[in-house]
């Protein structure tokens, strides 16, 4: 690895698992782009897991938590040790394609005004499928669900190149994604109230807000084994999911926007809701009323939380708006059927 300061620095949070951690590092020695730093961020694993890349991978820097700070706080402590042009955000049970980084950074090179790039990400053990965590890049649509090309709610496409055409995309996926560090200080980095899931789309938002862009390049590929759903009994996964997505809309969106937007979308909640109480989903009961009483009960903190959003605003909402789907995804999914959805 360089002694100078190098073009990208990975930045991998970490909690448990050996195996995947191994072949995740073994991975980034293949690779064919070697102008990279790797920080590791231990969030208090308890297993032998961080010994392990300590003694397997010497060239791997160790940054250890004292707590779990989560997905967004392991990130922010690693971007803030990073020395790197770039920053590349990796879940540690990913595996990196030999060319995916030099893709990547000359994507980012070309254009100035790209903040993030999100390479094609499929499925670790089904290689011929899109995974959950990212596909072939982030979308959301007006009312704030995101989904991906090539994964719609749960439904995952095979990849057949229909996707391999580099675009703009609205958000750039936590599981493996390059970012520019100048512009992450600009918009600031991931909200580490979020705690986990929909963090980076946050950032992504603010990045838009800033007048950037964020693209996919799918010619870089990446192989994800996390690509699990969310199950109807994970109560805290489906929390954070809820609660976070709503306070996302509540920070970015501009205010006119925001005045109809978001009673909508707590209508939409209420929609929910009571579905998931005839099907007995009692998890989901749980995580939509908690996270309704989190906005209930946190209103200042929210409040400063946009109007830090707010700030790095340089573009009005039209603009930003033009980069989203324009229908409404669940009554895409659920009414019309349609289980391919490109923006």
């Amino acid at each position: 690895m360089p002694e100078a300061n190098p073009k990208v620095s990975v930045v991998i949070p970490h909690l448990l698992g050996e195996e995947t951690l191994s072949a995740c590092l073994a991975s980034l020695r293949k690779s064919a782009f070697r102008d990279y730093e790797v920080l590791l961020v231990d969030n208090g694993s308890t297993d032998n897991s961080v010994s392990m890349a300590r003694e397997r991978f010497p060239e791997v820097h160790v940054v250890s938590l004292k707590t779990n700070r989560g997905f967004a706080g392991g990130c922010n402590s690693g971007i803030c040790e990073a020395r790197g042009e770039y920053v590349f955000l990796l879940n540690d049970d990913a595996e990196v394609v030999p060319e995916t980084l030099g893709r990547l950074v000359e994507a980012g090179d070309r254009d100035a005004r790209i903040a993030a790039c999100q390479p094609k990400i499929l499925n670790w053990t089904e290689r011929i499928r899109f995974d959950y965590a990212g596909g072939g890049g982030g979308l959301i649509d007006l009312l704030g669900y995101p989904f991906c090309l090539g994964r719609v709610f749960e439904h995952l496409e095979e990849d057949r190149g229909q996707y391999d055409l580099g675009r703009e995309i609205f958000w750039a996926s936590g599981a493996a994604s390059l970012f520019r560090c100048s512009a992450l200080l600009e918009v600031g980095l991931l909200d580490e109230v979020f705690f986990a899931h929909m963090e980076e789309i946050d950032l992504c938002w603010r990045l838009h807000l800033a007048g950037y862009s964020v693209r996919a390049v799918p010619s870089a590929v990446v192989y994800h084994r996390g690509a699990a759903t969310l199950g109807k009994g994970e109560y805290w996964k489906l929390y954070l999911n809820h609660r976070n997505n709503l306070v996302m809309l509540l920070k970015n969106l501009a205010l006119p926007a925001l005045l109809w937007r978001f009673p909508v979308r707590l209508g939409l909640e209420g929609i929910t809701l009571l579905r998931s109480l005839f099907v007995g989903e009692w998890d989901r009961v749980r995580a939509i009323v908690s996270a309704s009483v989190y906005l209930l009960v946190h209103p200042v903190q929210i409040l400063r939380m946009r109007v830090a959003a707010q700030k790095v605003r340089r573009v009005p909402d039209a603009r930003v708006f033009a980069k989203m789907y324009r229908g409404l995804l669940p009554f895409e999914y659920f009414i019309r059927k349609r289980k391919a959805i490109s923006g």
